[in-house]
């Protein structure tokens, strides 16, 4: 039996449940240098040159946003009021499902703070408060302390789910821009650490 063919399981109150080990191929953002503000556009000149050594991840330090981060092995937990996305690098994500609100000035952290909320059977999750020590790429793509990010979860079948995921920093981007994660669930794998 083909995971395409197998229903998307679901958790006691209706909802897709995420749960599993999740892995795909590397997204690709469409980077455009005329959306980059000027000192942005700089910063990932500066950061080319230097041969990405300041990038997070080589320093081993959490990627936060970073789109690379939507590759490799990550396991989600899932429960009705809050999903935990669990990296290979030992990092986490927590996305609030509980009805909350988007805090509105948190304190700036390397994976933000999620609250999601469900529009049918698709998860759309809104985050604010990164610091700004994290990439966006790992072109080196920065962004200020006033950057959001929005992810909308959609679980096809049993073993598909689409992650869209769109960047909004009016001080470092002159228009929103993202990507599409596509993930394929893992069950007969096991994570392993990737530090």
């Amino acid at each position: 039996v083909c995971s395409s063919d197998l229903p998307t399981p679901r958790l006691p109150n209706g909802k897709p449940d995420f749960s599993g080990i999740w892995g795909g191929p590397n997204p690709e953002a469409v980077l455009d240098p005329a959306n980059e503000k000027p000192w942005i556009h700089e910063l990932v000149l500066q950061r080319q040159r230097e041969y990405h050594k300041g990038r997070p991840s080589y320093r081993c330090l959490p990627s936060g946003p970073e789109v690379d981060t939507y590759a490799g092995s990550k396991r989600i937990i899932h429960t009705p009021e809050m999903i935990a996305l669990l990296n290979d690098d030992l990092s986490y994500h927590i996305i609030y499902t509980d009805g909350r609100e988007l805090e509105a000035n948190p304190a700036p952290s390397w994976m933000g703070y999620s609250v999601g909320h469900w529009d049918g059977d698709t998860l759309i999750v809104d985050s604010n408060g990164f610091n700004d020590k994290t990439w966006l790429s790992r072109y080196g793509q920065g962004h200020t302390e006033k950057l959001r990010m929005r992810e909308v979860y959609r679980r096809r079948d049993f073993g598909h789910m689409d992650v869209d995921v769109t960047f909004t920093d009016p001080d470092a981007y002159v228009k929103p821009w993202g990507f599409t994660s596509h993930m394929e669930l893992r069950p007969d794998d096991e994570m392993l650490e990737s530090v």
